[in-house]
């Protein structure tokens, strides 16, 4: 079953990528903001990427004999 926490800890690092995107592009720090944008996106997506494992295993489960 989906963990609302894992809901909520998603929203965080999207929350803290954009204030941090922000600061940076205004403090014209625009090569940092990008790093940033992309270490937040592959954070997200290896938190993404359990939960998809998970799902590929329990599918494998389901249809075995």
């Amino acid at each position: 079953m989906l963990d609302v926490g894992l809901i909520f800890k998603i929203g965080a690092v999207g929350i803290l990528i954009i204030i941090l995107d922000k600061v940076l592009k205004s403090g014209g720090k625009d090569e940092y903001a990008v790093i940033t944008n992309l270490a937040g996106v592959v954070i997200i997506l290896m938190m993404v990427i359990n939960l998809i494992s998970k799902l590929f295993s329990t599918v494998k489960t389901l249809f075995q004999l």
